[in-house]
């Protein structure tokens, strides 16, 4: 069987059939019309800038969908962050590119709510180690994607080694209750003993410590189990049996640290988002946050043909003609018609990503992330979401 779980071949992506049925009847009607007019179109989920900022990315993707077709493609930096105007804009014989645009808006509007959120959750907690553990909530086939979107807000690590393989990274994660349920109860030191001695040396030996008895006793018990070879316990506690959350990993903190144990450290994961790292940030040293990234709502974006044939056309409640935006040193972001002065101080964001249809950009995650960041901190991300 060649597509055993149904999804969608990458061929039917990069032909144009990965689209919804009335670009096809568009396509005949044109064709039949003998029309094909030269067009602008652009990108956007905001026509004016909001104060509200979103994380820019799948533009990688995008790319490679328009590589070899007779279009002109700009585009704002991948991890840019952007509150309104076009994101994208894309030039050329409009039948070289209806039909793409229904996987053009999908590659951007998930990826981009996810980095959104993993933002939101790095600086919740800007100080801890944060990892991304949702790849569980998405279809098998996009996982890659939120692990790459995780990394691209900064988050430290994630969990899904198949999406490792294809990011060149190396997964990482701890161990699961099923583990400790094949020893048993009782047997948790058994547990956690032969995990030590079968798991690479590389591996942090982060023990879960929620399993059967309460975090308190199985912690101590971890600590006075693998000694110096402990890096840390992971609490996991189910929402409905937590009780004070904060009170109990205080708690383990205590006695831990009052038996010697202060280098071991504390993760919490489990439901885990923005609000409870920032109100636990100060007593566990680690997240492991899943839910909060791949729940998070796709921008909104939509393709609009601004410009036909060399004269400003548009919607009703859309913004005709070819536009700019722009960052300034302070942060402003600026919507701007392409042929009108620049505001002062400011940087043109939409950059060439496709020429003739051929990629002129390169892309680097590490590179990505550190634009993120560093808009993130210009435009204070941080502060619009506490």
């Amino acid at each position: 069987m060649s597509n055993p779980f149904g999804t969608i071949p990458d061929e039917a992506i990069l032909e144009g059939t990965a689209t919804d049925a009335y670009f096809d009847r568009t396509r005949s009607t044109l064709e039949y019309a003998g029309k094909n007019p030269h067009v602008v179109a652009e990108v956007t989920a905001d026509q004016f800038p909001t104060g509200s900022f979103d994380v820019f990315t799948g533009v990688r993707d995008v790319a490679t969908l328009f590589e070899g077709r007779a279009v002109d493609v700009d585009a704002l930096p991948d991890g840019h962050l952007f509150d309104g105007g076009p994101v994208m804009r894309i030039e050329g014989p409009y039948l070289e590119f209806a039909e793409l645009e229904t996987s053009l808006l999908g590659f951007l509007s998930q990826p981009s709510g996810f980095a959104t959120a993993a933002l939101e959750s790095r600086l919740a907690a800007p100080e801890s180690t944060v990892l991304s553990f949702g790849a569980r909530h998405v279809h098998p086939s996009i996982a890659a994607t939120v692990e790459r979107a995780a990394l691209l807000a900064g988050l430290d690590g994630f969990s899904h080694v198949a999406a490792g393989e294809i990011l060149d990274r190396e997964a990482g994660g701890t161990m699961p209750h099923a583990l400790m349920f094949c020893f048993g109860e009782g047997n948790q030191a058994e547990a956690w003993e032969t995990y030590d001695e079968a798991v690479a040396a590389d591996v942090p030996r982060i023990a879960l410590v929620d399993t059967f008895w309460d975090e308190k006793s199985e912690s101590l018990l971890a600590a006075e189990t693998l000694g110096d070879d402990l890096d840390g316990v992971r609490i996991d506690t189910t929402g409905s049996r937590r009780g004070d959350f904060r009170h109990i990993i205080r708690e383990v903190r205590w006695e831990l640290d009052a038996r010697g144990y202060e280098d071991v450290d504390i993760f919490c994961s489990g439901g885990i988002g923005p609000d409870s790292m920032r109100e636990l940030r100060d007593v566990a040293d680690g997240f492991g946050v899943g839910s909060h990234i791949t729940s998070a709502d796709s921008v909104d974006f939509s393709l609009d043909i601004v410009e036909i044939e060399g004269e400003p056309i548009s919607k009703r409640g859309k913004l005709s003609g070819v536009k700019q935006v722009y960052r300034t040193a302070a942060g402003g972001h600026h919507v701007v018609l392409a042929d009108r002065e620049a505001p002062a101080d400011a940087t043109a964001l939409l950059e060439p990503l496709v020429r003739d249809g051929e990629l002129v950009r390169e892309f680097d995650l590490d590179e990505a992330s550190e634009r993120c960041l560093a808009d993130a901190e210009a435009v204070s991300f941080g502060d619009q979401n506490i």
